[in-house]
C-alpha cells in the first residue's frame, strides 16, 4: 500500500471511531425503551407503547450496524499500520473467518471507503429513527 492509501485508511478508522457517540446514543434509547416496556409496559397508551417498541427494534438494526462498524475500525487501522499487507491478504482473511466471499478481483480501496461510509449513513439515519420515535413515545405517554 501507499502512503496516501494508508492515510486514507488511518482517517476512515478515525471517521468510524467517531461514530461511537452515535453508537452510545443508541444503545441508551434502546436500553430505556426496554427499561420502561419492561417496568411500565401496561400502563402506557398504544401509541406510546408501540414508539418504545419501535425505538428497541430499531435498536436491533442499529447494534448490527455499530457492530458492522467496530469491525471496519479494526480492518482500516490494521491496513493503515500494515498489519494487513494488501487488500487481496484482507480478502482472504474475510473468507477464511466466513465474513464474505473474495472476490475474483479485489474491490479497490475507494469502494471499500465509500461502501463504509454507507453503513455510517445508515447507522445515522437508524439512530435519527430511534431518536425521532423515542420523542413520540415520549410525547404521546399517558400514563394511567
Amino acid at each position: 500500500m501507499t502512503d496516501p492509501e494508508r492515510a486514507l485508511c488511518a482517517a476512515t478508522a478515525s471517521l468510524l471511531r467517531a461514530t461511537g457517540v452515535v453508537a452510545a446514543w443508541g444503545l441508551g434509547l434502546s436500553g430505556i425503551a426496554f427499561g420502561v416496556l419492561a417496568l411500565t409496559g401496561r400502563s402506557l397508551s398504544t401509541t406510546s407503547c408501540m414508539g418504545f417498541g419501535a425505538v428497541a427494534i430499531i435498536g436491533v438494526l442499529e447494534r448490527y450496524l455499530a457492530l458492522r462498524l467496530r469491525l471496519d475500525i479494526g480492518l482500516f487501522d490494521s491496513l493503515a499500520d500494515g498489519r494487513v499487507a494488501s487488500l487481496s491478504a484482507l480478502d482472504g482473511a474475510l473468507q477464511r473467518l466466513g465474513l464474505r466471499l473474495a472476490p475474483e478481483t479485489p474491490r479497490s480501496l475507494d469502494d471499500r471507503v465509500l461502501g463504509t461510509r454507507q453503513i455510517v449513513q445508515r447507522h445515522g439515519i437508524a439512530v435519527a429513527c430511534q431518536t425521532a420515535m423515542f420523542l413520540l413515545a415520549l410525547l404521546t405517554q399517558d400514563l394511567q
